[in-house]
């Protein structure tokens, strides 16, 4: 006999079962077997489904924000770059790209973020006119985001 207690669990066990599988990027309706052949247990309703308080981690993307402290500069003459990632882990390293000639080259300007996803990268540039700039993490970029050199 499927006592309540023990229907509680099954339905505890099955939610977090299907929260993990969702973290894991697989998505999968979990629903307990019933395994007592007992007639009356048959006809019973099923216990509902535990509530999940969270929205599962796979569902997000990963983003970057950045914004630079001014929009025109001398050359080489030192600016800051902050924003704030989602969907990475503490402590990825952020990379400042520039476009030059049509392609997107990696400069040797790099942060690691902090716990909250947030950083701040200063940067010194030498091309004069304006640059396309954008910052990235892997797959991920910002917007692109324009800063004049005088």
């Amino acid at each position: 006999m499927v006592t309540k207690r023990n229907s509680l669990r099954l339905a505890a066990v099955a939610a977090l079962g299907a929260l993990f599988l969702g973290t894991a990027g697989t998505a999968m309706a979990a629903a307990p077997a019933a395994t007592d052949p007992d007639p009356v247990a048959a006809t019973a309703p099923a216990p509902a489904p535990a509530p999940v308080a969270s929205a599962p981690v796979a569902s997000v993307s990963a983003g970057i924000t950045a914004k630079p402290s001014v929009t025109s500069v001398q050359a080489w003459q030192l600016f800051r770059v902050t924003g704030t990632t989602t969907g990475l882990e503490a402590g990825s390293t952020v990379t400042l790209q520039q476009k030059q000639h049509g392609t997107w080259v990696t400069l040797p300007a790099s942060v690691h973020t902090t716990r909250n996803g947030s950083y701040s990268l200063g940067v010194k540039l030498g091309i004069k006119g304006l640059n396309e700039l954008r910052i990235v993490s892997g797959n991920t970029a910002s917007p692109v985001f324009t800063v004049t050199v005088r």
